[in-house]
């Protein structure tokens, strides 16, 4: 929110949050869409979002003129009552926090979680153009934090607001641990009417070179202009601010730590690119259609706790293993090396470990809990057929995860010992929402 000096310059000049300016600066001339103001920027500091899609700050002493180009059609608003078109869908935003919403602390340097969901939406004022915009808060969370408890709330959230006719769902949510909450709404929602969008940031909104912004016009953009239905994630399609795509919920991963374009499926396809600086969507795979025939829509949030991920290295130990059969773990992912191996043989003195460590995960499928092998390789599938060890790993019950990621195989693990134990075992190997394919795509 600006303060009142700036409030009071900007009735005076006609000018209003939203509107196309261009203003003769003591520098040059600088042309954009004026934003809301950040609470920690300088009160007397107007913020303009450049054609370029960056943001920039003009003090009010360095403005000589202000020329209005063009004015902003509604004013941007965080909920339902404030004004509509109602040739536009309804497009409803969820906020859970990550560094979408995130801000640089100049007192420590640090990104913290702390835009409100009016704060942020005014500062993509561009969103107008795609739908009626209603915003929702559910927290200013970094994703490390999720739990299972916030999947069942975000679903909680989107079946609300489809009761209430919205034509779409946006999630703000931090980048890091996305895929698993992409994953888990897959399992939850089936048969969803409408589209369904996780929507991060590696950049947080405040920085120049932030892809907030165009991570989320090219979410609503997609809303609009297309009939998809389903979860999936909008996120940066490359470096360069071109286009985004959507990539389903499941199979997918964050494959760089930094980098706009980090997320990619993982042993598939994209379904679709969007243009951003256009209206083009691109299709590149099948998906599910709104206009299409659906079966009955259902929610199922219902998730184990109890089930964990075991990553293979070298020099393991028994005792390793035995932890979640001790703790009684329901569910185990053993993220294995190659097609989906564990060290089970005894070759020599140092691998007598190696036998205790096969007895352990013998004991741990007895003891009751279910046990999946995925694969620590980026791409590619599990085959427990070409190797004895895989052999003999299913033959005392463990299951293969085939191409799934292993926070797929994690989240859906969690969801069918909640919801189906009883088929467990033939439930983990079919494809119930895309997560296991048959021809590989890298």
């Amino acid at each position: 929110m600006y303060s009142k000096k700036v409030l009071g310059y900007l009735k005076k000049k006609r000018i209003s949050v939203g509107d196309t300016v261009e203003l003769q600066t003591t520098y040059d001339k600088v042309k954009g869409l004026l934003l809301d103001r950040p609470n920690y920027l300088d009160e007397d500091t107007l913020i303009i979002k450049l054609d370029n899609g960056y943001n920039t700050g003009i003090n009010l002493r360095n403005i000589d003129s202000v020329n209005v180009v063009k004015k902003a059609e509604v004013e941007i608003k965080s909920n339902k009552g404030s004004a509509q078109n109602v040739k536009k869908p309804f497009i409803s935003i969820l906020h859970t926090g990550g560094t979408i919403a995130s801000k640089v602390d100049y007192k420590t340097g640090g990104v913290i979680s702390r835009f409100e969901p009016s704060e942020l939406i005014n500062m993509f004022p561009e969103l107008k153009n795609y739908g009626n915009i209603h915003s929702l808060f559910m927290g200013n969370m970094f994703s490390d934090d999720m739990r299972f408890a916030h999947y069942a709330k975000m679903a909680d959230y989107v079946t609300k607001e489809i009761e209430n006719g919205t034509s779409g769902v946006i999630i703000t949510h931090g980048t890091d641990t996305m895929a698993y909450t992409s994953a888990a709404l897959s399992f939850i929602f089936d048969n969803i009417p409408i589209p369904v969008l996780l929507v991060g940031a590696q950049r947080s909104s405040d920085r120049g070179s932030s892809d907030a912004g165009m991570n989320l016009v090219c979410a609503a953009k997609f809303i609009k202009n297309s009939d998809f239905r389903g979860v999936a994630i909008c996120m940066h399609g490359s470096s360069s601010d071109d286009y985004c795509n959507i990539m389903r919920g499941v199979n997918v991963r964050k494959l760089h730590s930094s980098r706009r374009d980090a997320f990619k499926p993982v042993n598939g396809n994209i379904i679709a690119k969007v243009d951003y600086l256009g209206d083009d969507i691109t299709f590149i795979s099948d998906y599910q259609r709104r206009s299409g025939k659906a079966g009955i829509f259902r929610v199922n949030p219902k998730m184990e706790d109890k089930v964990a991920v075991l990553k293979v290295h070298t020099n393991m130990h028994a005792e390793q293993f035995a932890f979640y059969r001790t703790a009684k773990y329901k569910g185990l992912i053993i993220e294995g090396t190659g097609l989906g191996h564990a060290p089970i043989n005894e070759i020599d003195i140092p691998t007598k470990e190696h036998t205790r460590i096969r007895n352990e995960l013998e004991k741990l499928v007895e003891s009751g809990c279910t046990v999946v092998m995925c694969t620590q390789t980026i791409f590619g599938s599990v085959n427990m057929n070409v190797y004895s060890p895989g052999r003999e790993m299913q033959h005392f019950g463990i299951i293969p995860g085939y191409s799934m990621t292993t926070e797929t195989a994690f989240v859906k693990l969690a969801w069918l010992l909640a919801n189906d134990k009883k088929n467990i075992r033939k439930l983990m190997i079919e494809n119930l929402r895309g997560e296991i394919v048959k021809r590989l795509i890298v």
